[in-house]
């Protein structure tokens, strides 16, 4: 009607004056809960414009609990781990991280006492104290909690904000020639040589070694076929499944010169029955990282091999190898086993006898290098 005067928009929320001269600002959030602005405020007017950025964020749906985010870190991150479904073994190294790296700096925190500049004081510190590879092992796994933390509405913003802090640049392995890994076999003695020989000429990992069976060696082929894994967690347990990529299973085509090896280990070392383990040990227990860690580092002192040659780096020297041969991408993949979507495409055609041309490739490359070590040697010991 005419006259009628427009009626005033109702304020969201109430100001009042503290003793101190301060303004607090207080409203009713969509919950139903009342809540007070974090801060104080130097005038009423200043007080109103917060609550009317508030009230405008209610609207659009971008309000979120102020008091979401008070949820101590450590169960959140041990609930992340638990709800991820993770394999084993990736539990046992997210364990480590967090409990050696994590927890110490922000483990008694809430999720919202996480902020960018504590976030840089600990990389800083974990920098020092562990190096740069480390770190980003660290740091790539708080970020992922914290993500998490972001998309369940309990964090407004991820602290995680250093730019290429997650990313690995470490160094580049070491390789071992092909004398090397034959004197580092025979320093093993002869119940762990051929192990340390397919580490190396068949490009196996550690857990795969460890759960080879007589039913994985074919003789006639020269190849064995890797079915399962069973790495060792840092607790001495170990987890029998798949390998560790999709392209994990597979047959690796052996060389010529391991037959008579892999004939004599069959004969004088692995377990009797047709399912029974490649690798055992004196007594016939399976196959443990500290006791084979114990004499590796002997047999490396002894052959004069760095401290930092892991065994793993046999595997390193083995792609190395069978890359020199001349050997196509997607034929290396197979035979070592690797995995990933674009990588699927790219060698899911390499055929039996593709592998069975790259280990003779091997095996010519291993002869022609042993020759030559036989005939550098022969003058120094005419001499």
């Amino acid at each position: 009607m005419a006259g009628c005067k427009p009626q005033r928009r109702r304020e969201f929320g109430t100001t009042r004056k503290l003793p101190s001269g301060r303004w607090q600002a207080r409203y009713i959030g969509p919950d139903g809960q009342r809540y007070t602005a974090p801060e104080t405020f130097d005038t009423k007017s200043d007080a109103q414009k917060w609550l009317n950025l508030t009230r405008a964020d209610i609207e659009r749906n971008h309000w979120r609990d102020p008091d979401a985010g008070a949820v101590n870190f450590e169960k959140y991150a041990l609930r992340w781990m638990e709800e991820r479904g993770l394999a084993p073994t990736t539990v046992d190294r997210y364990d480590g991280l967090l409990r050696l790296h994590i927890l110490p700096t922000f483990g008694r925190k809430d999720l919202d006492e996480i902020t960018p500049p504590s976030v840089r004081t600990w990389r800083a510190e974990r920098l020092r104290a562990t190096g740069a590879t480390t770190f980003a092992k660290s740091y790539r796994l708080l970020k992922a909690i914290l993500q998490t933390a972001v998309d369940d509405d309990l964090l407004p913003n991820n602290p995680c904000r250093i730019k290429g802090a997650g990313k690995e640049e470490a160094d580049e392995r070491p390789t071992a020639t092909v004398e090397q890994v034959f004197d580092l076999a025979d320093a093993m003695g002869p119940r762990w040589r051929l192990m340390v020989l397919l580490g190396a000429f068949a490009s196996l990992r550690p857990e795969e070694l460890a759960e080879l069976r007589r039913r994985s060696v074919d003789l006639d082929e020269c190849s064995l076929r890797v079915t399962q894994a069973s790495p060792e967690l840092t607790n001495g347990r170990r987890v029998t499944g798949d390998p560790k990529t999709r392209a994990g299973k597979r047959t690796v085509y052996l060389p010529d010169f391991l037959k008579p090896e892999l004939r004599r280990h069959l004969q004088w070392f692995a377990e009797k029955e047709s399912d029974g383990l490649l690798f055992v040990g004196e007594k016939g227990a399976p196959f443990r990282r500290s006791t084979f860690g114990r004499k590796w580092r002997k047999a490396r002192t002894k052959v004069g091999m760095p401290d930092n040659f892991r065994f793993y780096d046999l595997r390193h020297t083995g792609n190395t190898l069978a890359a020199d041969t001349g050997a196509k991408l997607k034929d290396l993949m197979v035979r070592v086993g690797q995995s990933s979507e674009r990588a699927q495409l790219i060698y899911q055609h390499s055929t039996a006898k593709h592998q069975r041309r790259l280990a003779q490739g091997i095996d010519a490359e291993v002869r022609q290098q042993l020759r030559e070590s036989a005939t550098e040697a022969r003058p120094a010991a005419e001499a």
